[in-house]
């Protein structure tokens, strides 16, 4: 991989392409937010770092042997830290995200923003666009639904996630909300990828419930090569053999993935279980595995929920679960809450 200097010219760009191409090997160019990288795929025994580390433009050469680039610890040793709002992933606040599944009505939005405002939430999340596996569930809101979210942000000081799943949509929804989520069966959707790349929206991204982790990782490298180095990695579960839970969260993930990534990972413990009886437990256990964040799904009247009732906490059931965090956050040096209580 070579790094290029701040702002190189197209000549010294093109003159680094041109000869990793002398040598029978294919360059791929990366427009970093901050840097410009270029990286060789293929085999040649005559392609060695000294012959482009003099190159003019050239700061260093380094060699990677993971797939992904831009994302990976070797290229950035240090923590990123992604801000949405207010909020900062990958510092010593481990924000919690709360809030229902979909926007069903202004008023239920704004009880459950209020309720998980008091109890210490930093983020509100909530579906205008619903992608749903049966083309006869509730698809959301949609326009109506982002108004509803704009709003309820406005009036509560809650930063809002939702997610967008057509490229179409995404400078519309970048207007509403302050995070944009690409949901676990859009992780490999190249377009959308590509699309939220382009605004400045930081991007929460899902691990798909197939997906490797080499896989998810060069998602985001999708959006960060793109232009967009604000992404936060989420740990949603993925699809095993097991029948007692809707998926099987990979509480691996979030310490391995800190290890060969510098990019924030939370964990969705509503989806990762699909049980709100679990998501106490497991939320507890991913904090101290290391995530740098929560992502839960809140409702005022569960029973009620046009989808995703069974995995939902009431607002009593989260303000317990934010009294739990506390403590496991204190042992592990983090914090949980954004709002006094």
């Amino acid at each position: 991989m070579i790094i290029m200097l701040s702002a190189p010219t197209a000549e010294q760009v093109n003159r680094v392409l041109d000869k990793i191409r002398q040598h029978g090997v294919e360059p791929h160019c990366l427009y970093g937010p901050e840097k410009t990288v270029i990286t060789a795929f293929g085999e040649s025994a005559t392609l060695t770092a000294d012959q482009f580390e003099r190159l003019p433009g050239v700061e260093k050469i380094v060699c990677l042997p993971t797939p992904y680039k831009l994302v990976s610890r070797q290229f950035k040793p240090e923590n990123t830290v992604v801000a949405a709002g207010n909020v900062e992933f990958g510092a010593k606040l481990a924000p919690v995200i709360a809030g229902p599944c979909a926007v069903e009505s202004y008023e239920q939005l704004k009880e459950t923003a209020l309720a998980v405002k008091a109890a210490g939430a930093g983020m509100l999340r909530g579906g205008a666009y619903k992608p749903r596996t049966s083309p006869y569930s509730f698809q959301g809101l949609e326009a109506e639904g982002l108004r509803i979210l704009k709003q309820v942000s406005l009036e509560t000081e809650l930063p809002v996630v939702s997610e967008v799943a057509d490229p179409r949509v995404v400078e519309t929804m970048a207007e509403h909300v302050a995070m944009l989520q690409i949901g676990a069966r859009n992780m490999q959707n190249f377009a959308l990828l590509k699309e939220v790349a382009l605004v400045r929206n930081p991007v929460l991204l899902k691990r798909g419930p197939a997906a490797t982790i080499e896989e998810w990782l060069m998602a985001a490298e999708y959006i960060v090569a793109g232009g967009n180095g604000n992404v936060v990695l989420c740990e949603r579960g993925i699809r095993t053999f097991e029948t007692y839970t809707r998926n099987t969260l990979d509480i691996n993930a979030v310490p391995l993935t800190k290890q060969i990534s510098h990019l924030p990972v939370i964990v969705d413990p509503s989806h990762g279980t699909g049980n709100w009886r679990l998501v106490n437990p497991v939320s507890r256990a991913a904090l101290a595995a290391g995530a740098d964040g929560l992502m839960v799904e809140v409702h005022p009247a569960p029973e009620e929920a046009v989808s995703d009732g069974p995995q939902s906490l009431t607002p009593a059931n989260f303000d317990q679960l934010m009294a739990e965090l506390s403590v496991v956050a204190a042992a592990v040096g983090r914090t949980v809450c954004a709002q006094s209580k």
